[in-house]
Parts: C-alpha cells; structure tokens; sequence
C-alpha cells in the first residue's frame, strides 16, 4: 500500500504535491443558458461529481454499490449516471471512475497523477 494511501483523497492530493479537489461539486448549478440548451437542458440538474479539479476540468467519480447491487449497478441508475457523464463530456470534462478500494489503496491517486502532466 502506498504511503499516506489510507488517508481522505483531498488530502493525498496535497501530499503528493497535487491541486487540492473540491469534494461535492455541484457542476451542473454553473451553467449558463446556452450551455444548457447545448445539452438539452432547461433548468440545471443537481448534478455533482464527488471529486472536481476545477482549474483542470478534471472529475473523480467514486462508484460504490458494484457488488451489493446497489443505485450504480441497477439500469435506471446506470442510465442517470451516463447522462451525467456525457454531460461532462460534452462541457471538456476528463472523469475518472475509481471504487473506494482504489482510494484506499493509493491507485486513485496514481491515476490522478498521470492526468496532471509534470513540469
């Protein structure tokens, strides 16, 4: 397991020497009128990505639920989710889809290292 690996994501993002995400960020909530109409939308959606670099227009999903049947693994919920992902799409958004066991572990990070180029 890597070093600091079982710490919150924010903070293994700042250890790493990593801009520091915004959890819970309502994404959709910024959206101007042409950007809605662009995606088809009239008012914004609630929708929040758990984990946004904002400067970067990087996203980080955490998907729980897999194994125990839960809101992700279930069609209508699997249906909302690539709603709510080719929204992102379409606005320039890069998402990255991680599980807790990979925020646990240190693999989140990894992934999100190789999505900030170094200098």
């Amino acid at each position: 397991m890597r070093r600091g690996a079982a710490l919150p994501l924010d903070r293994q993002c700042q250890l790493a020497g990593l801009p520091i995400p915004t959890a819970e960020y309502l994404f959709a909530k910024h959206l101007d009128r042409w950007q809605l109409r662009a995606i088809g939308q009239e008012r914004p959606r609630l929708w929040a990505i758990d984990w946004a670099f904002l400067d970067a227009r990087i996203g980080i999903e955490v998907e729980g639920g897999f194994f125990m049947q839960g809101r992700h693994s279930r069609g209508a919920g699997a249906v909302k989710d690539m709603e709510k992902y080719n929204t992102l799409a379409l606005l320039g958004w890069r998402l990255l889809r991680v599980t807790p066991r990979d925020i646990a572990s240190g693999a989140a990070l990894r992934l999100i290292e190789l999505a900030f180029p170094k200098s």
